[in-house]
């Protein structure tokens, strides 16, 4: 059974453990190969637990009776500007479990949180090559644009969709 709640302090380690497997597996062959075997889990533990102590966060994790499988945040990023509008700044899942209904349950949730924050819309940046991008089109956003971003050294085009909150 899977279950959907607000992260706690000591998820921390569990959230950093998907948050690498996850990128080491989804962007194999889009990041340069150097930036993902570096990734470490101690380090984005240290990230983590940063995380969970900002309150303007919102996070959610989906977890199950081996622990935390994926999870989700959300929160207005600095550079939205824009009135009654926020952004889902992540959402990653362990490889095996796409495809369950997990993500959509997650999107659901910070939606659903994002509603009663009085938030119209959510922003999502996702890589122009993550083969998964469809997903945030599957789940009702739009296309908006395509903008550059460096990472690892490599400049990739990642692309931006908007949800609107009904």
């Amino acid at each position: 059974m899977i279950t959907i709640r607000e992260a706690i302090k000591k998820d921390a380690s569990g959230i950093a453990a998907v948050h690498v497997e996850s990128w080491q597996t989804t962007y194999k062959g889009i990041i340069p190969q150097h930036f993902l075997d570096e990734l470490s889990v101690e380090e984005r533990t240290k990230l983590w637990n940063q995380n969970l102590e900002n309150r303007e966060n919102m996070i959610f994790v989906a977890e199950d009776s081996s622990g935390i499988i994926g999870f989700i945040t959300g929160g207005k990023r600095k550079e939205n500007t824009e009135v009654g509008a926020t952004d889902l700044t992540s959402l990653y899942l362990l490889d095996a479990c796409h495809g369950q209904g997990i993500g959509r349950k997650l999107v659901d949730k910070l939606m659903h949180a994002f509603k009663k924050q009085g938030y119209k819309k959510a922003y999502v940046d996702v890589l122009a090559d993550n083969a998964t991008r469809h997903f945030y089109t599957h789940l009702g956003a739009d296309y908006v644009k395509t903008v550059k971003v460096r990472i690892g050294g490599r400049l990739l085009n990642e692309e931006v969709y908007v949800f609107e909150i009904n």
